[in-house]
């Protein structure tokens, strides 16, 4: 039987050290894993920067609070039901216009923007670039625009005051060279029945001569009309008058659009009613553009941020 020999000095060194030298690896690890990390600098943004950014615009106070007035997010722009919207939204022409919106942060943009990264960074209103800074990126953040950083304060001469209560006559005279305007697709004969452009009732041709066509309207107490896209009802009539008494109320106002039939103010043809008045029986129209003289609220979310 073979005698067993002991094991080599050389080889319990080698093994030693190799012990060591993993035990050394080991604690080497587990220190480096437990020391604290210095965390990473998050970007956020900069005067001077530019961003990308999904918006959803609403309304801070007013008749038409929390009513959404513009958003580059399809799918708040798609959802009335979550999403009401405001009297004078306009959805974008196609999906493809839904997409963040591109802005310089800070004054004096100018107004062909910055052009860089294949996009141009435009302007926006005060309120809305000074409220971004500081903002992160991805996270949802609400930006509260008053109007002096916003669309600024109502312009008083847009607005003008209506009646409540007003009278047009039964005969009314047309001139030949506005007959086709106002009544397409008819001829000015006499007997010619036509549904009038303005108050929905009928007009017959009562009368033709070379400049002038003379039509007589027919209605009866209680027909109801809707001039400048408003509700108003036949309150009195007699044979050379019509009287027309509106239907709103003072909870109707600011929300109700119209549609001037003649000439608006400052360009704008569609106004708000934004008083109803029973005492005085008047109507006031704004033809301000809606946002104008509000408080806004954006919920923005920080898409990227370009550093100046």
């Amino acid at each position: 039987m073979a005698t067993e020999r002991p094991p080599s000095r050389l080889l319990f060194i080698v093994l030693v050290v190799v012990v060591i030298v993993v035990a050394g690896v080991g604690a080497a690890f587990l220190y480096e894993f437990n020391q604290p990390k210095s965390p990473a600098t998050i970007l956020t943004v900069a005067n001077g920067d530019n961003v990308t950014v999904n918006y959803i615009g609403e309304f801070g106070n007013g008749p038409q609070a929390g009513r959404v007035f513009d958003t580059s997010v399809y799918a708040v722009a798609s959802n009335n039901l979550t999403y009401p919207k405001s009297l004078e939204y306009t959805p974008r022409a196609s999906l493809k216009s839904y997409i963040p919106l591109a802005a310089h942060v800070g004054a004096n943009t100018p107004a062909s923007g910055y052009t860089a990264y294949n996009l141009t960074f435009n302007g926006v209103v005060t309120g809305f670039w000074q409220g971004l800074i500081g903002l992160p990126g991805n996270q949802s953040h609400t930006i509260v625009v008053p109007p002096d950083v916003g669309y600024g304060p109502v312009n008083q001469s847009c607005v003008r005051t209506a009646p409540m209560v007003f009278s047009v006559p039964v005969l009314i005279n047309v001139p030949i060279a506005q007959f086709a305007t106002l009544y397409p697709n008819g001829t000015a004969s006499i007997g010619d029945v036509f549904s009038d452009p303005t108050y929905g009732w009928n007009d017959t041709v009562f009368g033709v001569n070379q400049t002038t066509v003379t039509l007589l309207a027919s209605t009866s107490i209680g027909a109801t009309s809707s001039p400048e896209g408003l509700p108003f009802v036949v309150s009195a009539l007699n044979a050379t008058t019509i009287t027309l008494s509106s239907r709103l109320v003072p909870a109707n106002s600011g929300l109700v659009l119209g549609h001037a039939t003649g000439s608006g103010l400052c360009g704008e043809t569609k106004f708000i009613v934004s008083t109803v008045n029973l005492a005085t029986g008047t109507l006031v129209e704004n033809f301000n553009p809606e946002v104008q003289g509000q408080i806004l609220d954006f919920i923005v979310t920080v898409v990227d941020i370009f550093p100046a």
